[in-house]
């Protein structure tokens, strides 16, 4: 079969695409036929060594893809052949087949197209995750999400508002912030334009917000850990725009928030039945269209290194996808 290799970490352009083994089934697995794979940023961080995960070389990025189900397992009583699903792979998602295990192998509804439906996994169940579980946010705060028109930005925006939240979207651009305010947001913050710890705090009217979904980083991020209301909470997401930042603990001390991680995929492993439950509730908001995967644009598996930098430039409003 086809798929993309990282042979060593380095330059995502190092990627080869090539011919592998086909993967072969064991118990409590199956192997997917896969139609499309969602591309997210972490899988530009793997390729490069930079990821908190890394994986033996030679591997085959992309971890979460929909398509049919090609061979099940000793022991899968729940998934059947040729039936459609979505699964998170982990590793092996941009390649014709992969093996996948049963625990993380859902239906695919009929209502959601095969793109929609590998690109909902990760950013989507992250903002889920994140929003629920992490933050426990309720009706009625304010949520800022930063990096707003990306996959899992504009997944938190629609979500928040799915859970009673005034939505507060940050974005660089006009158009991006346009795409947030279609999905919901209440409220639009342009950080080119104004200056951020000055804007949420005119927007909540000098309380802060309540829950703050930062995936940028850098200025981004300290900006949002100045404009914290008491009690909330600061939810580390990513750093999209590159820099880790240093975080001082004494503006959590002082005003009596929490700075929490997100790190879905490693709750994924710690708690399959919440991953279970969370993604049977968002496969149910989605058929009920009240989230709504995004794919802006999806390239055949020849272009993955072009697929991955541009999510990796934040070139992409919602979702990029690959197609085998």
């Amino acid at each position: 079969m086809k798929a993309i290799v990282c042979e060593a970490f380095g330059p995502i352009d190092d990627l080869k695409c090539k011919e592998i083994d086909d993967p072969v089934v064991k118990p409590g697995h199956v192997v997917v036929n896969v139609e499309a794979a969602g591309v997210n940023f972490p899988d530009g961080l793997l390729v490069q060594g930079l990821y908190q995960m890394k994986p033996p070389c030679p591997f085959v990025p992309g971890n979460e893809v929909a398509g049919v189900v090609a061979e099940v397992g000793e022991g899968v009583k729940h998934i059947s052949v040729g039936q459609r699903v979505i699964a998170l792979s982990n590793l092996g998602g941009f390649a014709e087949k992969v093996l996948v295990p049963a625990t993380h192998v859902m239906p695919l509804p009929d209502p959601i197209d095969v793109k929609e439906g590998a690109a909902l996994v990760t950013a989507h169940a992250t903002a889920h995750h994140a929003l629920k579980q992490r933050a426990k946010i309720q009706p009625g705060e304010t949520l800022v999400v930063t990096g707003a028109a990306g996959g899992t930005g504009l997944a938190a925006v629609q979500i928040g508002k799915e859970m009673g939240a005034r939505v507060i979207a940050v974005c660089s651009t006009g158009e991006k912030l346009a795409l947030a305010k279609e999905h919901g947001a209440d409220i639009l913050i342009n950080y080119k334009e104004k200056n951020l710890k000055d804007a949420i705090k005119e927007a909540t009217d000098g309380k802060g917000a309540d829950v703050v979904y930062e995936c940028v980083g850098g200025d981004t991020f300290h900006a949002c850990s100045r404009s914290m209301a008491w009690e909330g909470r600061l939810l580390v997401v990513g750093f999209a725009g590159g820099e880790i930042p240093q975080f001082p603990v004494n503006l959590s001390l002082v005003k009596g928030y929490s700075v929490v991680g997100v790190f879905w995929g490693s709750f994924t492993q710690h708690d399959p039945k919440g991953f279970a439950a969370n993604m049977q509730e968002l496969l149910t908001w989605y058929v009920q269209g009240k989230v709504k995967v995004v794919v802006d644009e999806a390239l055949p598996m020849e272009r993955a290194t072009e697929a991955m930098a541009k999510v990796m430039n934040r070139e992409v409003k919602g979702k990029m996808v690959i197609t085998p």
